[in-house]
């Protein structure tokens, strides 16, 4: 290759530079080099830690730093993209574990109620979810759930408004309506923190005879955070 040909490709590579979703510095990669290094610094050692109890957790990482910022951009700032490479990141992880291969599973995304999906555009759990599906080789079924009520952010809730918040705010989805499925089924959403909205989710399904697996998330929160991490067991 002659020094002409290699500084125009050089020039063509550099203008071809998406932006950073996160900090919104040129990389020819997903996230910059210094945001990449944050993330991977969220990730957990144990992703499979909270797998016990009512309603088993696998989350990749601890919701703080860059990982609470990529998934405040994801949801807020509409930055869709942001879903992929973390849903790989998950299915990564869930491929490694224990917990691969070892049952029968259709993946279900937490939904958003129609009215928030149309103001934002997509549904971030629906998103990741397929991410994870392309990797951990698991179906994905969209409207497993239905989200009937418009309810509020369960941050700076309560326990009990939290509770009260998300109580009947599902119904099964067309999905499952006439249908059921005959394998277990493994919730999916971004954030597990208090569980409130997982179990809302999961006592639905429960009630038409469908067996929960357990639920993968993103993040969960760290030791330091100050939710109580008694009830990430429960």
């Amino acid at each position: 290759m002659s020094n002409w040909t290699a500084k125009v490709k050089g020039l063509l590579n550099l203008f071809l530079q998406s932006t950073c979703p996160i900090c919104e510095r040129r990389t020819p990669k997903q996230f910059c080099q210094d945001c990449q290094r944050q993330l991977e610094r969220c990730q957990m050692s144990k992703p499979d830690k909270f797998w016990q109890g009512e309603l088993p957790i696998f989350a990749w990482g601890v919701y703080g730093g860059a990982l609470k910022r990529a998934l405040k951009v994801l949801k807020y700032e509409k930055k869709p993209e942001i879903a992929e490479p973390l849903g790989h990141w998950l299915g990564e992880a869930w491929q490694k574990s224990g917990l691969a291969g070892s049952t029968k599973l259709t993946v279900v995304p937490i939904p958003l109620h129609a009215n928030k999906q149309r103001q934002r555009g997509y549904n971030q759990a629906e998103l990741l979810a397929e991410s994870f599906c392309e990797v951990a080789g698991l179906p994905i079924e969209r409207y497993g759930l239905e989200r009937v009520r418009d309810t509020k952010p369960q941050f700076g809730l309560s326990a009990v408004e939290r509770k009260e918040n998300v109580a009947g705010a599902f119904e099964l989805g067309k999905g499952f309506s006439q249908r059921r499925p005959a394998s277990a089924i493994l919730l999916l959403d971004d954030i597990y923190t208090t569980g409130d909205t997982a179990r809302s989710a999961a006592h639905t399904l429960h009630q038409h005879g469908i067996r929960i697996y357990g639920i993968a998330a993103i993040a969960t929160p760290g030791p330091t955070n100050s939710f109580d991490r008694t009830k990430l067991e429960t």
